[in-house]
């Protein structure tokens, strides 16, 4: 009894816990949430039982108000017509009220235009965006002056202007000031008609200055001096202009038939109250970072600001199916969707849910009625849309924008996966015909970027429904060249499936047409360790068993040593003079090390952490050499090593390399010059003698030590930033200290002359790890040169990588061969180096070029002209 009463009074006790802990919903909390959740059930409903809540709420709190409606306005764009029908209704005054009363909806909006200025202040484009789309309805509602709404979006068009402005930048002022007009245009129009004019002159002048830029992004791996857009690509800025265009053309006669605007109805049209006059802004500045160096709060680390570029997006579907985002309807409906894709980034399910939900926020007839439906409605002439293929047209436009998406690739993979599991019947066939679309434009210069992204999304998804795919539909394609986009696509997907699953049931879901090992697409084995000695009729498998046997006794890093300088002074001594001994001593200890940490990740660590000494004499040159920075020769015989023991597990060949980087055993340089020379080779793609090209595993090896070296600068540099302001911390309090403790004059700080040790020490590896950071860049940017324009006489006999590929030779590309698309394969991972980093290249622009493109002077070679021109664009000379 005892027991349970002791039970029983601490589940009390625990109760009574809960309860303290229990927030407790403020009358302002009830109206908040009220104000946020409008319309979730009825918005026609609601809409008068809000209005009277908030007329009801007492104390008077305007800033709360206008708070609650900025967070609904910025966080449920979709919203933003019927908040402002909210606000409408809050200008009407009772009865009841004395006319000299403040109306109560303007004091809300003069304090809304406190927080926007707010957004500008921080230059929170997305947020300073949508509450312009508020603005602009509200000046359609008769609320706001139609002479400060055109100055309002003439202040953003004058970013345009701006001497030096970035892409990014007046991308975002554009499209603010675009949006505004494209509800705002009927009004607008009607108040001033030049001013309407210039506004969409001065976008496009400033659109058509990016020409070039376009090209490099622009979904295509079209190896030409041509400028070359693919049909189903649309800019963002251009689908914009496009959709100006189409109305002003009609002087903005009616709205745009997908907005809707309750506020015009029940005689809202004659609505007449002092019009509110916006103030006049100025758009601030454009940040300049300190070294390019960012540390934005709740940012992971200091970044180095991304280069942005023009934004283009895939189109999946015909225009019966999905709206045409060129046009007014097509536009506004895209820009709803990705902003709701970016503001509920932190919840898949919420965003899947609201995706949705949309057309309950469009006119009736804009989407078709889900099957089931009791919604009926009379089919709209161009209009009634498939809501899910809109949806997923939508998330895989913004996921395979290039050089990269604006949010986290898994992002926009899962919330696919959450779409399909709550509308299967409808998500799921417009999943179907969108792989089907892209992989029919795989064979039409897909980006190689853009495939490689495709084929991770599409492995994920499989493996997300059980790997169930129609790859019989596939089966003809097996005719092409091994090196087809095609047929490479196929392989990528198999490969990353068997690391999603395991081989033996990947090997089940294919039909044995693709079973066949002529068929390049599975690999007869399982993926795993490939240990070269470990054949007993290997002629060096009893040395390598005996350092093998070092390993697993757990012997001292220096018994290894002594081991291997006998070892290699018996292989000397022996026939086999031929040999290079160095590197077969690196290869059997490095093999053999691995062999004992390929069971886990945690023994490959373990492993690695045990034998770091080993390791750096084996980098160092010689076994028994006890420092050095290494040398290259060493390097690249302990790269070639990992290589060949994982050669059927290219996945680890990529984390054994980013771990020797990281234990700095090698440099990223290292890795750099060894895949441009063998990673091809050991990769499987290549035969010795055959061209150098790079593959979607080449890349994957040059961005992991890319992205070592670059990381590194940031770190050590965010390091001397927290140093510098540590140190200009302690300087300040000492010379408070000191004036507090010193009566009349202050004494020269004596602590102004000292130097900071630790300061000095991350200065020096600051400038260190640049030079390897520059190696690094330089070392890519010469061995795509090496590639895709050797010199005459050189190693490579493929004469498709010395010519860019004109319009015949594409048209065609039917009778091309293996070569023909590995050198095609490699211009397009050139044009992804120089877009993805060029943030870091244009640092070095001036030493870079002069290193790589000397010579070409004066040599008539169109490769390497165009080697320059993508150098040029990407770098922001042309």
């Amino acid at each position: 009894m005892s027991y349970r009463y002791g039970g029983n009074r601490k589940r009390y006790r625990d109760d009574y816990e809960d309860r303290r802990r229990e927030v407790i919903e403020t009358p302002e909390d009830r109206l908040k949430t009220a104000i946020i959740k409008f319309g979730e059930v009825d918005v026609v409903e609601e809409l008068p039982r809000l209005e009277q809540q908030i007329r009801d709420f007492q104390p008077l709190n305007i800033p709360f108000l206008s708070e609650a409606l900025r967070i609904s306005v910025t966080e449920q764009p979709y919203k933003i017509p019927f908040y402002a029908t909210l606000l409408r209704n809050l200008y009407n005054t009772p009865d009841s009220i004395h006319e000299n009363t403040p109306v109560l909806g303007r004091l809300i909006l003069e304090d809304f235009w406190k927080g926007f200025q707010a957004y500008l202040d921080k230059v929170a484009w997305r947020e300073t965006r949508l509450c312009i789309q508020f603005f602009a309805h509200l000046t359609v509602a008769g609320l706001i002056s139609p002479e400060s709404m055109v100055a309002l979006l003439q202040s953003f068009v004058a970013v345009l202007d701006e001497f030096g402005v970035s892409h990014g930048r007046a991308k975002k002022a554009a499209q603010a000031a675009g949006e505004g007009l494209i509800i705002a245009g009927p009004v607008l129009k009607a108040h001033s008609p030049s001013s309407v004019n210039d506004l969409i002159t001065a976008m496009h002048t400033y659109s058509e200055s990016t020409t070039n830029a376009k090209w490099l992004v622009a979904l295509s791996s079209r190896a030409s001096n041509e400028i070359i857009i693919p049909e189903n690509a649309h800019e963002v800025l251009d689908s914009l202009l496009n959709a100006l265009d189409i109305l002003n053309a009609a002087d903005f006669a009616g709205t745009v038939d997908c907005i809707p605007q309750p506020y015009l109805k029940d005689g809202a049209t004659t609505f007449d109250v002092p019009k509110y006059d916006l103030p006049s802004v100025l758009v601030p500045p454009e940040i300049i970072e300190v070294e390019g160096i960012t540390s934005e709060a709740g940012s992971d680390e200091g970044r180095i600001k991304r280069e942005e570029w023009p934004e283009y997006y895939f189109r999946v579907f015909s225009n019966d199916v999905s709206p045409d985002p060129t046009t007014p309807a097509g536009y506004v409906i895209r820009s709803n969707l990705v902003d709701t894709l970016d503001i509920f980034e932190i919840n898949r399910k919420e965003s899947a849910r609201l995706l949705l939900e949309y057309p309950k926020w469009n006119l009736p007839g804009t989407f078709k009625p889900k099957p089931g439906s009791t919604i009926e409605h009379e089919p709209v002439v161009g209009k009634d849309w498939q809501l899910d293929s809109t949806v997923i047209e939508t998330i895989l436009g913004a996921y395979l924008v290039l050089p990269q998406s604006s949010q986290k690739p898994i992002y926009y993979i899962s919330l696919i996966t959450e779409l399909c599991k709550l509308s299967p019947s409808t998500a799921g066939p417009a999943v179907g015909k969108s792989i089907r679309k892209l992989y029919s434009a795989l064979a039409e210069s897909l980006d190689v970027e853009v495939a490689r992204r495709f084929a991770e999304w599409f492995a994920v998804h499989m493996s997300n429904f059980g790997f169930q795919w129609v790859w019989k539909e596939w089966v003809p394609d097996l005719l092409l060249s091994p090196q087809h986009p095609k047929r490479a696509f196929i392989r990528r997907v198999v490969e990353l499936e068997i690391r999603l699953a395991y081989h033996e049931r990947i090997l089940k879901t294919l039909p044995p047409e693709m079973e066949d090992p002529e068929a390049y697409v599975i690999s007869e084995q399982a993926p795993g360790a490939a240990f070269e000695y470990e054949d007993p009729s290997h002629p060096h498998h009893e040395a390598a068993q005996t350092v093998l046997n070092l390993f697993r006794g757990r012997a001292n890093a220096e018994d290894v040593i002594t081991h291997l300088d006998t070892l290699k002074s018996m292989l000397e001594a022996s026939d086999e003079g031929h040999m290079d001994v160095d590197s077969l001593v690196r290869s059997i200890a490095v093999q053999s090390l691995l062999n004992i940490g390929s069971r886990s990740f945690s023994h490959l660590l373990n492993g690695i952490e045990r034998y770091l000494a080993l390791l750096r004499s084996l980098a160092s040159g010689g076994v028994s050499s006890s420092g050095g920075q290494g040398n290259a020769k060493a390097k690249s015989d302990i790269l070639t090593a990992v290589a060949s023991f994982w050669r059927r597990n290219r996945q680890m060949v990529g984390i054994v390399f980013d771990k020797l980087m990281q234990y700095q055993i090698v440099d990223p340089t290292d890795v750099v010059g060894w895949t441009f020379v063998n990673g091809s080779i050991v990769g499987g793609v290549r035969e010795p003698g055959m061209p150098l090209n790079l593959s979607v595993f080449e890349w994957d090896l040059l961005k992991g030590a890319l992205d070592k070296a670059n990381g590194r600068v940031i770190i050590a540099r965010r390091k001397i930033a927290t140093l510098r302001k540590e140190d200009d911390d302690a300087r300040a309090r000492a010379k408070a200290k000191q004036g507090m403790e010193v009566d009349g004059e202050i004494k020269p700080d004596e602590t102004d002359n000292v130097e900071n040790p630790a300061l000095e020490t991350a200065l020096k590896a600051s400038e260190s790890l640049v030079k390897e950071q520059k190696a690094a860049l330089s070392r890519t940017l010469e061995g795509f040169i090496s590639c895709l324009a050797p010199p005459e006489g050189g190693s490579n006999p493929n004469p498709n990588s010395r010519s860019v590929i004109d319009a015949a030779a594409w048209n065609n590309r039917a009778t091309w061969d293996r070569d023909d698309w590995n050198a095609w394969e490699t211009w397009g991972w050139y044009r992804q180096f120089v877009r993805e980093y060029a943030p870091y290249l244009r640092k070095y622009t001036n030493t870079l070029e002069t290193v790589s493109f000397s010579r070409f002077e004066g040599v008539n070679d169109p490769a390497a002209d165009l080697l320059r021109k993508l150098w040029h664009i990407a770098t922001g000379q042309e």
